[in-house]
């Protein structure tokens, strides 16, 4: 991405953003990020392959799934902006495994930046399965006992009984996402 003044959409601007996902979370976050900046937007999900493994691993591969989520969305339904969400793992402080989540926004010039949202620590249980090999939604939804936990809450919502859900922790990463690509600092974004 370039430094320098861009042409961007005006936050009262008719667009049309693709989510890259129809995952509902994924989904609602794109659409809570989309109205923090944009007045007139559609937001229509599609889904899209993140072209990493079911399980990312590391923080740029975990990005390269949200870029890639991004940008086949956006192609696909030919819309003005892409927004891709991607969840991974990391290795972090502690010898703990860190919960990670990077969003990426491309514009139809093909400019893209990346947002993240916070981390957050496995349980040395779920973090010892997943290092063997196993997929987090699905360690999780053995853990909770509820079928599909990363298509509401997910895994935070689980650890922090509820204070925190996925939709809230992914909605930050768009809006940074956004924040970088639409260079908000430059004007025509006053909070809506």
């Amino acid at each position: 991405m370039s430094s320098g003044p861009r042409r961007c959409p005006h936050a009262d601007a008719p667009l049309v953003i693709a989510s890259g996902s129809v995952n509902p979370a994924k989904h609602a976050a794109v659409e809570r990020a989309a109205a923090a900046y944009f007045l007139r937007a559609t937001v229509e999900a599609v889904d899209v392959p993140s072209g990493v493994p079911a399980q990312p691993w590391g923080d740029e591969e975990t990005a390269r799934g949200a870029l890639r989520r991004a940008a086949q969305a956006r192609l696909t339904l030919d819309a003005d902006l892409g927004l891709g969400i991607e969840s991974g793992v990391v290795e972090g402080p502690g010898g703990n495994l860190y919960v990670v989540a990077w969003a990426a926004a491309i514009d139809r010039d093909d400019a893209h930046a990346f947002g993240g949202s916070e981390r957050f620590p496995l349980p040395a249980e779920v973090a010892d399965r997943v290092r063997a090999g196993a997929e987090l939604g699905p360690v999780i939804d053995a853990v909770a006992g509820i079928p599909g936990t990363a298509r509401r809450g997910g895994a935070i919502s689980l650890l922090t009984a509820g204070r925190r859900d996925r939709t809230d922790m992914l909605t930050i990463a768009v809006i940074h996402a956004l924040a970088a690509l639409l260079q908000v600092w430059r004007g025509g974004f006053a909070q809506t």
